[in-house]
Parts: structure tokens; sequence; C-alpha cells
């Protein structure tokens, strides 16, 4: 997301919608645009995020759960129509398309994902996100997928819900997270050059820290190996998201023998970044 109230102190001050984009561009390279998955958006809307960012900030989008849920890749051609049509305006500014399929789509569907893979366009980026614990087991599943996926050029998006389930169950939004965010293991393996991480903390920013050191790591090496990583960082509530974003990203930095521009809040947490052009993290 690219709009919280309680980002108003941290990130953009005042402002409309569009208005609050634009200030989150200016601090953040990437958002996580979650609202296609539930609706196609209006064309003005579309218009409007596009203008809103610079060429160098870079959206991604969820398919449509009509797409991924519904059909399960199957027999979408004109939903699929229908939605690159509308988000045309954007499709320069959009790095990466994510197929998040749903926990019954597993190994048995896995032809329906090869045949959309293959007649997706060759020219856009695709994550795909799987929640079948089939796909998890590090046996013959895991392997026919990563190497789909591989064939594909696309990438696998990890998403690390560990801090969120390990946390006590004493508050409304945990409990929620822990109802709505799939529980399955972490494998942090790039199948294309842009890895895609999610990060799902809990209320407690200093837990959530106690995670950050391997993922810095690991970030930073496929930075040295040339690949482009994208990470969104998530809390239940998402109000400590932003910090915690400029935290992983200082850590990277010292991980990384690549210049890696720092993040500067509103509230001067970082200092102001180098002039000089540096690697993109995109955060």
């Amino acid at each position: 997301m690219w709009s919280l109230p309680q980002w108003k102190n941290s990130l953009y001050g005042n402002g409309t919608t569009t208005q609050r984009l634009e200030k989150y561009a200016q601090v953040f390279n990437t958002v996580e645009g979650n609202t296609t998955f539930y609706a196609l958006p209006k064309l003005t809307s579309v218009q409007n995020w596009r203008d809103a960012v610079d060429e160098h900030f870079k959206f991604t989008f969820k398919l449509p759960k009509t797409i991924t849920h519904d059909l399960q890749l199957q027999h979408c051609n004109a939903e699929l129509k229908a939605f690159f049509d509308t988000m045309a305006p954007l499709i320069e500014k959009t790095a990466i398309w994510k197929i998040q399929l749903p926990a019954k789509f597993g190994p048995h569907s896995l032809a329906n994902l090869d045949r959309f893979l293959a007649q997706f366009p060759k020219e856009l980026t695709v994550g795909v996100e799987v929640r079948h614990l089939a796909f998890f087991d590090k046996g013959e599943h895991e392997k026919a997928l990563n190497q789909m996926l591989i064939k594909h050029h696309s990438n696998r998006i990890i998403i690390d819900t560990r801090p969120v389930f390990a946390a006590k169950p004493d508050h409304p939004a945990i409990i929620d997270g822990q109802q709505k965010k799939p529980k399955v293991p972490v494998h942090p393996i790039a199948t294309a050059q842009q890895p895609v991480v999610r990060f799902i903390g809990e209320l407690n920013s200093e837990i959530n820290q106690a995670y950050f050191g391997k993922w810095a790591h690991k970030i930073a090496q496929w930075i040295e190996q040339g690949k482009q990583p994208y990470v969104f960082i998530h809390t239940p509530d998402n109000v400590a998201a932003p910090e915690l974003a400029v935290t992983l990203n200082d850590m990277i930095r010292e991980c990384s023998t690549h210049s890696i521009a720092p993040i500067k809040l509103l509230d001067n947490l970082l200092p102001e970044a180098n002039s000089v052009d540096q690697l993109q993290l995109d955060i």
C-alpha cells in the first residue's frame, strides 16, 4: 500500500490518495498494488497513479482473483485482456505482474500454470506466489515448480510469515494476520532476475528486526550476483512498515559491497542520500 493514515507524520503529511502516492514515491521506489486482485480500477485512477510517479518508480500489481482463483488460470483470455486494457497506461512503470495462487492450486494444476506462463506476454515480468504445501516439500513437486519458473524466466515470490505466526494471538491484528496469511516454509530461491520477498512481521519491531539479519545477507548476495530484488515489508497493522523498511535497507547497505541509497523519512530517520548514482534496491 502507499496510503495509511498513521504514516502521516513519517511519510507524507496531508493530501489525497494520489498526492500520498507522489510523496511515497519520493521515498520508496516500488509498491505492491493489491487492489487489482479484488477489482479492476477505473482507468482514470490508473492514469493518476502513472502521473504521480517518475520513470524510476516501479509498481507491482496482482492479477485479478477471477483469473488466479476462480478460473485457476484456465479459459481466461478475455479476463486477462480486460485487465491489461485497463492497466495499459501503467505497463511501462510496472516491474512485476504477480500471480498469487490459492492453497488448493497444487501439483495437479502445474500444467495450467505452464500453459498460462507460455502465453503470457514475453515482454512482461512475472512473479508467482504458491501456497500449496507440496511446493515447499523440497521434493519432486517443488523441483518441478522451480524448474518451470526458471524455464519461463518467472520469479518465485517468497513470503516470510514466521514472525506473525510466532506471535501470541493477543491482539486483533495478530489474530487477523494468523487467520489470513499462509503458514508456509521460507525457501529463499531466485528462479529469475527479480526475486521477490514479502515479509509479514508482527507488531514488535525489535522481533521483526531479529529476522532481518539473514535476509539482509541474502538480498545483498542477490545484488552481488547482478539480480534486482524487490522487497516488501508488512506488519499486521502496517503502522511501522516504513520504519522497518528503512531498517532493513540500512542493514543491506552494511552487507553489500555495492553502493545502495539510504532511505530518508520525513522525521529524518536516516541522513540525506548521496547525490551520486547508486544501485537501486526496490523496497
